[in-house]
Formats: C-alpha cells, sequence, structure tokens
C-alpha cells in the first residue's frame, strides 16, 4: 500500500509540476504581450507562489528522504501553506498600500511563515550557504545592539521585520524577484525555445565546421560553442551540464588530460554570463538596479567579454602546443560547404540578430524576446515550409521547460530580497562599504582589491546571481561611495560573482565539469582558476582603463583592443608555460607583466609590455635555433 501511495504521488507531482510550469510560463508570455495588465505587486506574488510550488514539489527536504512518504505529505503542506500566504497578501496589499503602509498582527505572523518558506526554499533549491547567509542577515536587527562598534543597531523587532520585508518593495517582493518575474523568465522560456527547435545542434556544427582542421578543434568548438549557448542561458552549471556532455568527450578524444578537459569547459561556460547579448540573470538586475537601459550593460561588456574568450582561445592552443595535440583527420562525409549550414541555420540566427536589434533600438528585453521568439515560430515555418502540431508541442514544452530553470533563480531573487531589505532598513549596508572604505585609507585600488576578495568569499558556493545580489547590496556601494561610476562598480563586482563558480575551494562549474570528466575535483578547480585568470584581472584593468568599456574615443577604443588582444595572448603563454616552446620561470614572470603592462590602458604601458613581450620572443627563437 505504502508502495502504490508513493507511485501515485510521484506522477501527481510530475503532472503538477508540468501544469504549474506551463501556466506560470504561459501567463508571463501573455502578460508581456499586453494582452492583460495586472499590478508590479500581483506579479511577483504570483510568480513567487508559483516558483515556491515547483521547488517544493521538486526538492526533498533531505536527499536521503526523497522516497518518503511522510516527506511527500511535508511537501503538498508546504506547497499549501505557499497558497494560503501568498492569497493572503494579494488579498491586503492594496488595503496596505492606500493606508500608507497600516497593517495588522495577521500580516507579520503571514510575512514570517513566508519568511521562513523562502528560506527553506533556498536551502533545498540553492544551497545551505545561501540560506545561512541570508538568515545572518534577518538576524542582525535581534542581535544588533550587542555588537561593538560600527556594527550596532538599535535593532528592530520580528514584527516590525517580518511586516517590512513581505508588505513593502524593498523586501523579499523587491527588484530582485521583479527581475526574475520579468526579464529572466522570459529569456529562459526564450532559450527554451532555441533548444527545443534544434539551436542547439546548429550551434554546435557551425562551431565544429569553423574550427575544422585546427590544432585543438575540439577545445575550440566547446569555446565558440559554449559562448553561443552560454550568452542565451545565462548559467555556468547549467552550460557545463548541457555543453560539456558534448565537448569534454571529444577534448578528451583529442589529447587534453581529463581535469584539462574539464577546467576548459567550465570556464567557457563561465564566461557565457559574461558576454553580450544575454549577459545571464545577474546582469538584467544590474540594469534595475544602476537604473540604465540594458543596452548600455551589454555595451560595456562587449570587450571584456571579447577579451576573455579570446584569451582562452590562445589557452587552449597554447595547451595543446605544449602536449603535443595534432589537428584530428576529418571524416570524409563531413563535406556539407559552411554556407550551407548557416542558411539551414537561418531560422536561429534570424530571431537572434532580431533580439540585439531590438534592445538596441530601445526595446525591454523582456518585449524583444517576445518577439524575437515569435520571429522563431514564423521563420521555422518558412525553413520547415509546413504547419504541424509539431509547432505546438515544441512550443508548450519550451514554456514549461523554460519555467522550470528560473526556479532556483527565482528563490535566490526572493532570498536576496532578505539581505538587501535587513541592509536597507538597519543602515548595515552603509556601514560595512565604510569599513571598506576605512580599510582601505582611501586608496582606491586596496578598496578594489578589498571588493575583489569580500566579493570572490561572498560568492564561493552560490550561483553567480545569487552571488552579484548580495555583492550588489554589501560591496558595490563602498566603490560608488569613493567616486566609482555605479556602472563600472557594478561590472566590477558581476565579474567577480561571475568567477566565484570556478574559483576553489567551492567552484560549483567545476564541479560540474569534473564529474562529466571523471577526474579529480581539486585538479580541475585550480586548473580552471588558472585558465581563467585574465578574468581576475580584466576588472581592474576597465576599472584604470575606461577605453576598454568604451568610455574613450573611438581611436583609444582600437588601441585598447589591440594592445589588450596582445596582452590576454602573453598571459594565456604564461598561464600555459608554452610559447614557442616551454618556458622557464622566469621568461613566464616577464611574459605576464608584459600582459599586464598591455591590457593597462597608456601608450607608455603599451611600449613597455611590447618591449618585454619581443624581448621573450627573441630569447625562444634564439633558443629554438641553437636545438637544431
Amino acid at each position: 500500500m505504502p508502495s502504490d501511495m508513493n507511485q501515485f504521488l510521484d506522477k501527481l507531482f510530475s503532472y503538477a509540476v508540468t501544469v504549474i510550469a506551463f501556466t506560470v510560463g504561459f501567463f508571463h508570455l501573455l502578460n508581456v504581450s499586453g494582452l492583460f495588465v495586472l499590478s508590479t505587486r500581483e506579479i511577483r506574488v504570483f510568480h513567487l507562489l508559483m516558483m515556491l510550488a515547483l521547488l517544493f514539489l521538486t526538492k526533498a527536504t533531505l536527499k536521503r528522504l526523497e522516497s518518503s512518504l511522510a516527506d511527500k505529505f511535508l511537501r503538498i503542506a508546504l506547497v499549501a501553506i505557499s497558497a494560503a500566504c501568498c492569497i493572503y497578501i494579494l488579498t491586503r496589499w492594496k488595503e496596505i498600500a492606500f493606508s500608507g503602509g497600516a497593517t495588522v498582527p495577521m500580516d507579520a505572523w503571514v510575512g514570517g511563515i513566508l519568511i521562513f518558506l523562502v528560506l527553506e526554499a533556498a536551502r533545498r533549491g540553492v544551497g545551505s550557504v545561501l540560506a545561512i547567509i541570508c538568515l545572518i542577515f534577518f538576524a542582525y536587527p535581534f542581535y544588533s545592539e550587542m555588537l561593538p562598534g560600527v556594527f550596532y543597531s538599535r535593532g528592530y523587532s520580528f514584527t516590525r521585520m517580518s511586516e517590512f520585508l513581505t508588505t513593502t518593495s524593498q523586501g523579499i517582493f523587491g527588484i530582485p524577484l521583479g527581475v526574475s518575474a520579468t526579464y529572466i523568465v522570459l529569456f529562459s522560456i526564450y532559450g527554451a525555445f532555441l533548444s527545443a527547435f534544434g539551436a542547439g545542434d546548429f550551434f554546435f556544427k557551425l562551431a565544429s565546421r569553423l574550427t575544422r582542421g585546427m590544432r585543438a578543434a575540439g577545445a575550440k568548438t566547446a569555446v565558440i560553442f559554449s559562448t553561443l549557448l552560454g550568452m542565451i542561458s545565462g548559467s555556468a552549471a547549467g552550460n557545463v551540464a548541457v555543453t560539456g556532455t558534448l565537448t569534454i568527450p571529444m577534448m578528451k578524444k583529442e589529447g587534453y588530460a581529463p581535469h584539462q578537459a574539464g577546467a576548459i569547459e567550465a570556464v567557457v561556460s563561465t564566461g557565457g554570463q559574461i558576454m553580450p547579448p544575454v549577459m545571464g540573470a545577474a546582469a538584467f538586475i544590474m540594469a534595475e538596479i544602476v537604473g540604465t537601459p540594458y543596452a548600455n550593460v551589454m555595451k560595456v561588456a562587449l570587450i571584456p567579454a571579447i577579451l576573455f574568450f579570446t584569451s582562452l582561445f590562445f589557452v587552449v592552443h597554447l595547451q595543446a602546443g605544449k602536449s603535443g595535440i595534432s589537428p584530428l583527420s576529418q571524416p570524409e562525409k563531413d563535406d556539407e560547404p559552411t554556407w550551407l549550414i548557416v542558411a539551414k541555420g537561418g531560422q536561429f540566427i534570424i530571431p537572434f540578430l532580431t533580439l540585439i536589434a531590438l534592445m538596441l533600438n530601445g526595446y525591454s528585453p523582456f518585449k524583444a524576446s517576445f518577439i524575437s521568439i515569435l520571429v522563431l515560430l514564423a521563420a521555422h515555418v518558412i525553413w520547415t515550409r509546413r504547419v504541424s502540431f509539431d509547432i505546438a508541442t515544441k512550443s508548450a514544452r519550451a514554456i514549461t521547460e523554460g519555467a522550470k530553470a528560473v526556479v532556483p533563480i527565482a528563490i535566490a531573487c526572493a532570498a536576496a530580497g532578505i539581505i538587501a531589505g535587513t541592509l536597507g532598513i538597519t543602515g548595515l549596508g552603509s556601514k560595512i562599504s565604510g569599513v571598506i572604505i576605512a580599510a582601505s585609507g582611501g586608496i582606491t585600488f586596496i578598496a578594489l582589491l578589498l571588493t575583489m576578495l569580500t566579493a570572490i568569499i561572498l560568492g564561493m558556493g552560490l550561483p553567480t546571481t545569487a552571488a552579484y545580489l548580495i555583492l550588489a547590496t554589501v560591496v558595490a556601494p563602498a566603490l560608488a561611495k569613493m567616486g566609482v561610476p555605479l556602472l563600472t562598480a557594478h561590472l566590477f563586482v558581476f565579474f567577480y560573482g561571475c568567477v566565484s563558480t570556478i574559483t576553489p575551494p567551492v567552484a560549483l562549474a567545476s564541479y560540474v565539469a569534473a564529474g562529466i570528466a571523471k577526474a579529480d575535483i581539486n585538479k580541475v578547480g585550480w586548473t580552471a582558476f588558472a585558465y581563467g585568470i585574465t578574468c581576475y584581472i580584466l576588472p581592474f584593468m576597465f576599472f584604470y582603463g575606461p577605453a576598454l568599456l568604451m568610455g574613450a574615443p573611438a581611436p583609444q577604443v582600437i588601441l585598447a583592443v589591440a594592445s589588450g588582444a596582445v596582452g590576454v595572448f602573453c598571459i594565456a603563454a604564461t598561464v600555459v608555460g608554452y610559447l614557442r616552446g616551454l618556458m622557464e620561470g622566469w621568461q613566464r614572470v616577464v611574459t605576464g607583466l608584459a600582459g599586464i603592462a598591455l591590457l593597462h590602458q597608456g601608450l607608455g604601458t603599451d611600449v613597455v609590455g611590447l618591449s618585454l613581450f619581443f624581448l621573450i620572443w627573441i630569447v625562444g627563437t634564439r633558443e629554438r635555433l641553437q636545438s637544431y
């Protein structure tokens, strides 16, 4: 009997998850289409309710209790409680808003339960690290009166905190959840549509063709393929899981060691989050917090992203040279012209170009993604020359899968709202910024260094979105107070939030890649850290060199890109330890210094960097001649 009940509940959960995911996805598509309009608060409350329901139905309390009947009933109870809380908030929010914030005791009780639900959902869906961080911040007003110095605060009651975090727009229902309910869910559905209609296969085929006959073709295919897919998925660990199953075995077959193949995939998948036009959930949140059009975020991130991926191309190429990897012979049947491959993939290229064009012309990202979905469907009909029921089936599956993919991000956004709300009501955010400023002694470089360390530590073990949300509220204001442009400050911490997924000892993207590569986790993590070192250097470079953010006249931008490309080549050679042959320790040091000098904006540093690079190149040439 218990076994029958378990099977029945498993089927019920599976059916419910599909129905709920499709409902919430279709709801957001209808909302962005303008067919019906709801208030911001109603959309956010409904979005959170659906995400909580999906999370609790798919995640057990503990892994070992997954098949437990008691746990299944507990999950049903949590869904019911979530629904009761959110429905109550929907019935009360207008009255509270129109009364100027007047609440009743029941509001605090319901709010407290909702906070618990969000924390528990974060623990199940994102990880204990985020839940613990949120709990520490939430509890701060209760123990702040006992803290010394700058961290002292008069404190707030549980009732006050509960009401503030759930009845205002500065807590759980703040900007992060709002971005999840608009930008993120639409782009997730858009990515799912591309995947459902075969864009992944096209991107892989195109990437393979572009690298055909090259040394390290498999690794270079991984770079291109993961870049194309990463621009859509915006999730490092997710990108590894999707693309790594194809690229990692291909790299191992080519001759890369398992830990090297895993590291390459982890780094390139992480870089997908910083590559426009779709830079992942955190970038949309950044645009909202900074108060700038998303097109501006794309603009400033473009050159750093290109330099980062260029450095990865150099890394895989030089590593192949060091390991003695030769180009693989091509199968005779692989003779389809490149232009034909591109022509067949036009149904994916046109919607993607439409998306970019619309955003550059001032359309909101979620409106642009919705129109691009319609263009994709139209292009599919034109390319296949038929209208079939299969289109509806794939569309339904895309809406469902897209909504499911948002669940952990939405929960992270809601949990981060607890942190943001606590920082706002207690003033803790400005105090932490004050500590960083005081510790730096007003020296910008030290402040940047402290910010980098804080960002990497806070980001460890967290998905990029959750990491950035914490950093944006805790760390970025410190840089802004020192006169750093707001967008530059947020882009600075955004980069370190991204690379936290490949920073040991807790590196989520590296863990996933290690599992696929069947390699040691620590070896993959530290190798990925080394391969991705350019991403740790670039934020300092674009802070001191605004040309890298297109914040200078065109000649300076062109010079910065050209010298930067040579600079990342030098850094790649330093990391791999190979240029025209194996490099000695002193040669790697000099080449690394040359790379940093070339990345730094300025004619003087470019001359120094090129001089050092030519010195090493001449020494390498001399050694090769002597070896003959």
